[in-house]
């Protein structure tokens, strides 16, 4: 009873201070770490104790599942060379130069040098995605950044074990180099395994609750397998870590073939929660290991001048080894022809703010304990890990959304989401369109016909209305039909309350109404822009070469969103589609009759058209001859 009165009340304080921080603005990881190290010296406060394998076993796969779930196989691919050079080359890259640091400040053995170089080298996944997500960093900087955090752990862990390994006796080139190929090859075999073998039990189910109670055991179906295979002659093993990643991976990218709806509904809503629920109990229950650390310095041989110059100097370089690899590895490969057309060239800015979300986390305090109790200075190590974790999460977490702001770094354009949201929208509703007139018209009533058209476009044209920036007439309809919703349940629950009707009747009544509600346009509830700390803005709302591109910010409504409108009253084929900054006239730029989108502008005098193309997001101003 004891256990679990602590167990609640921990995660009722975990999400109690989370909550009051984001209502205050504040960074809720770093006021849950200031509770934990305050409550670690209150007397009635319990000890917590955060061993390896309540992080490593109970705490990271289903974190890193739920992330992965979440990621996009795609980008994560497209992303591959950017990604294993922050994983696996800055990981190896600061876990060597650490390691000669602390080798050199408290006279230990490379190895146990190593072994702490291991323990900082990974980015904590929670903190870095989040902050970047929040400060609104480029699309492309975020895929890295997930993708970076997803596999870095792996690596940092297998460095890990073998630096221990090397610790506690001798170890050869040859084996060090087998033991990471079996984790990366052996991981990832496993994960994908797991993602064929649970993909294809899926897709036999039919009930979305045995389907997501499948879902929450896939992290440690994939993980404990691959922690538990040896082979002969090895000391290492599978990464359970990449195993959970690749999983997840694949299962994310494939969950629209092996689940329902209303399945991938309910998977997302769990798995946000329990993300919620145990990404900042981590955080607190690290502030809480505080009086233990500081306690265990008591034995200490190391006098607390030196240990606080060790700390300090660990701390500054785990910070400046990522900044010396990062701006190399960005722009070192573009040297490289093929790698270089192929490839926008990022801007120092950019390349800088990676460099600098590097905050570390739960790994690096769990990892820590993975040293032998019998390692030399052990206690001024963990000290080591727990100054970088908060020192990172104080000086980079806390300095980046200013970053942002001071090297003008422009977050994703809302118009250019918009306009690919409505371009995808337009192809798939035409699609139903299609299927409507060659196999249902004549099938069915004219009145269901039209419904069935209405629905198909109503989402479509929502979108395309939102490219204006005013309050459309979607809008207007989601806001008025919740309001009707919402009295339609006072309604429902007056029948309730008279005890008169069935309450299984009720019950499918209220779903009803829950579903209809949750389906609805909510405009001012966009993704883009939800999670951040602040509203973005393109580079093209803050300013322009000319004044025309300065003025003309807000993208009009197309008038022909389906193609050029000359065009498609002449029966002809267009290229590259144009959009009127004044009107919404949608031109070509180049086709079989002309240039309509150069021909609008000289008829009407209006300056300035901006690519139609999804993925572009660049305008030309007429008058003065200008690209913004």
């Amino acid at each position: 009873m004891d256990i679990a009165l602590t167990l609640v009340t921990l995660l009722a304080i975990a999400v109690a201070v989370s909550a009051a921080a984001g209502r205050l603005g504040m960074s809720a990881p770093l006021v849950l770490i200031v509770v934990g190290i305050v409550g670690s010296y209150l007397p009635f406060v319990p000890d917590f104790e955060l061993t390896p394998e309540i992080v490593l076993v109970g705490l990271l796969p289903p974190l890193l599942y739920a992330a992965s779930i979440q990621t996009s196989l795609v980008d994560f691919r497209v992303n591959r060379r950017p990604i294993a050079l922050l994983s696996v080359g800055l990981v190896l890259f600061t876990t060597i130069g650490v390691g000669l640091l602390v080798w050199w400040l408290l006279d230990v053995s490379l190895a146990v040098g190593f072994a702490l170089g291991a323990v900082v080298a990974p980015p904590d996944a929670v903190a870095a995605t989040s902050i970047a997500r929040r400060v609104g960093l480029p699309r492309r900087v975020v895929t890295i950044l997930e993708g970076e955090s997803l596999v870095n752990d792996a690596t940092a862990i297998v460095t890990l074990r073998t630096a221990i390994a090397a610790i506690s006796g001798s170890i050869s080139v040859w084996q060090v180099g087998a033991e990471f190929i079996v984790s990366a090859i052996g991981g990832a075999l496993i994960g994908l395994v797991v993602a064929i073998v649970v993909g294809k039990i899926r897709k036999l189910i039919n009930d979305d609750v045995t389907d997501v109670a499948v879902s929450l055991l896939t992290p440690w179906i994939a993980y404990l397998p691959a922690e538990e295979i040896h082979l002969p002659g090895l000391d290492g093993h599978p990464s359970g870590v990449l195993s959970v990643v690749v999983a997840g991976l694949i299962l994310g990218h494939k969950s629209p073939l092996i689940q329902s709806a209303s399945s991938r509904l309910f998977e997302r809503t769990n798995w946000a929660t329990i993300s919620y629920v145990l990404e900042n109990a981590v955080f607190l229950l690290i502030g809480l290991q505080i009086r233990a650390i500081v306690q265990d310095l008591d034995n200490s041989s190391v006098s607390g001048m030196r240990i606080a110059v060790s700390c300090a100097v660990v701390l500054v370089a785990v910070i400046v080894l990522r900044i010396l690899w990062v701006f190399p590895a960005t722009y070192g490969p573009r040297l490289i022809p093929r790698i270089r057309d192929a490839e926008p060239r990022p801007t120092p800015q950019t390349v800088f703010l990676v460099a600098w979300t590097g905050m570390r986390g739960v790994v690096t305090l769990a990892a820590v304990f993975l040293l032998p109790a019998d390692t030399p200075k052990r206690e001024v190590l963990v000290l080591m890990a727990f100054v970088v974790t908060i020192g990172t999460l104080l000086i980079q977490g806390l300095t980046i959304p200013t970053l942002v702001r001071w090297l003008k770094v422009a977050g994703p354009d809302r118009h250019e989401d918009h306009l690919q949201e409505a371009t995808v929208y337009q192809a798939v509703a035409d699609e139903g369109i299609k299927y409507l007139d060659e196999e249902v018209e004549g099938t069915v009533s004219d009145a269901v016909m039209h419904r069935l058209r209405e629905r198909a476009t109503d989402r479509t044209n929502a979108v395309w209305e939102r490219l204006g920036g005013s309050v459309t007439p979607s809008a207007q309809y989601s806001r008025l039909r919740a309001a009707m919703l919402e009295r339609e349940r006072e309604e429902l629950l007056r029948i309730r309350a008279l005890g008169s009707v069935d309450q299984t009747v009720l019950a499918r009544v209220m779903n009803s109404l829950d579903v209809e509600e949750s389906i609805l346009d909510r405009v001012y509830e966009d993704e883009t822009t939800a999670n951040r700390e602040t509203e973005l803005r393109p580079t093209y709302e803050q300013g322009g070469p000319c004044e025309h591109l300065a003025d003309a910010c807000v993208v009009p409504t197309p008038v022909t969103p389906t193609g050029c409108e000359e065009c498609l009253a002449e029966g002809a084929d267009w290229v590259h589609l144009r959009l009127c900054m004044t009107c919404g006239h949608v031109g070509c730029c180049d086709s079989s009759v002309g240039t309509h989108a150069t021909k609008h502008a000289h008829a009407t005098g209006h300056p300035v058209i901006r690519s139609f193309e999804p993925g572009e997001a660049w305008r030309w101003c007429y008058v003065d001859e200008v690209l913004g």
